[in-house]
């Protein structure tokens, strides 16, 4: 079998691959806690599910136009007004498969081959293959100074004549870190002076702790919506615990919005009719169920964080938003990967690599689960890591005996 050269240079999504792992262990009986999945334990908001029912019992479940039914769009510039404080018109928004096919349509249709795209590390893992799937450069910027904020000189040093736009993730993942105001509004004021696009992948923007704000791109620019560089992609999937739903948008000017249309039209057509009736009934709905998952998932960080501070050797910064953690755990293993491996099958806890997000040494953490499910799975952790545990520990009804790594 012949496989084009672009594909074979295509690696495969860890998440989705650790996902399988931790089937196949269960599938055996195996009590794995999965620490590495970014997914809530919730169930869907009702008055998606009563959206959906009532678009499913009518029975006209047909095509809708490709960029989105026009009552979902509504919803979508009721949300951008609420919480960008910014007005939109039915062109500047389309509807697609999931934030991720939100940003691969972005980047597809702004990058042309060679073109270099900026990647803040950590990243999360999407960003460079979707880059090097439409043959542009990922340029991938590590903070110096060893934080997990991105800084305005490391960026500068980055751009070239060749640089196209750049990628933004905040609340960040895997980090947790929530970007500073300063940061953001100093990042849109070069990419407007100097034509590069911003891409804000604001997909965590309401899932923050502490009274922390995610301020928004288009605070810090006056330009309007046909004129910015600034592009915004958001979805349902975590703010409303809503992953399977897969419905995803993109705010942008009228000429982008219409490319990215035909390209869609050409690739999936329109996302699923009763998928966006959910969406639209989430977006409507009353908007105190997103804030009682907020306040779940801040509980689980609180609870995580005091775990991990429990663990000798461990240094993380505490998440401001999302639902991840990026340990440090260099004091035990230098290899990610390895590590990951190790705690899989010697502990039976899924945690994702730190290589995958350009951070070497440390491993991400995932607390949207249950409280039950964070306390064991880093008890086991320090169980297999710890020298001062006890040798050996039952895991459900299964002996196990401490391997040094």
């Amino acid at each position: 079998m012949s496989i084009s050269q672009l594909a074979r240079s295509i690696v495969d999504s860890p998440t989705l691959r650790l996902n399988e792992e931790a089937r196949l262990l269960r599938e055996r009986g195996l009590p794995v806690i999965h620490l590495g999945i970014g997914e809530p334990k919730n169930k869907a908001p009702i008055n998606a599910i009563l959206s959906a029912a009532n678009k499913l019992n009518s029975g006209d479940v047909k095509y809708t136009p490709t960029d989105g039914t026009p009552a979902l769009k509504k919803a979508i510039i009721k949300y951008t007004e609420d919480n960008y404080n910014r007005i939109v018109a039915p062109e500047n928004v389309i509807v697609t498969n999931g934030a991720k096919q939100s940003l691969f349509n972005v980047i597809y249709c702004l990058v042309d081959p060679q073109d270099e795209v900026i990647i803040l590390a950590p990243y999360w893992v999407s960003y460079p293959e979707m880059v090097k799937m439409v043959y542009g450069m990922p340029i991938v910027v590590t903070p110096k100074d060893g934080t997990f904020y991105p800084r305005m000189e490391d960026i500068l040093e980055a751009v070239s004549s060749y640089t196209k736009a750049i990628i933004v993730n905040t609340p960040n993942n895997p980090s947790g870190m929530v970007f500073p105001p300063e940061f953001i509004g100093a990042l849109v004021e070069f990419c407007e002076s100097k034509g590069i696009y911003l891409i804000m992948d604001d997909i965590y923007h309401r899932l923050v702790f502490d009274g922390t704000k995610a301020v928004p791109g288009y605070q810090f620019t006056q330009k309007d919506i046909e004129s910015t560089k600034v592009i915004v992609t958001n979805g349902v999937s975590k703010i409303y615990g809503m992953t399977g739903f897969r419905i995803g948008w993109v705010i942008a000017n009228r000429r982008l919005v219409e490319v990215m249309t035909n390209v869609q039209a050409q690739m999936t057509s329109n996302p699923a009719t009763i998928l966006q009736s959910a969406a639209e009934g989430a977006l409507n709905g009353v908007q105190s169920y997103a804030e009682s998952l907020r306040l779940t998932i801040e509980n689980n960080r609180n609870v995580i964080m005091q775990e991990l501070r429990s663990f000798n050797g461990i240094r993380v910064p505490e998440p401001q938003g999302t639902f991840y953690c990026l340990p440090d755990f260099r004091a035990y293993q230098d290899n990610s990967v390895v590590l990951a491996d190790f705690l899989l099958k010697k502990a039976l806890v899924v945690a994702v690599p730190g290589i995958e997000f350009g951070i070497e040494g440390h491993l991400r953490l995932s607390f949207s689960g249950t409280v039950k499910d964070i306390t064991e799975g880093i008890a086991r952790m320090k169980w297999a890591l710890d020298p001062e545990s006890p040798r050996e520990i039952y895991i459900g009804d299964r002996k196990m005996i401490r391997d040094w790594l």
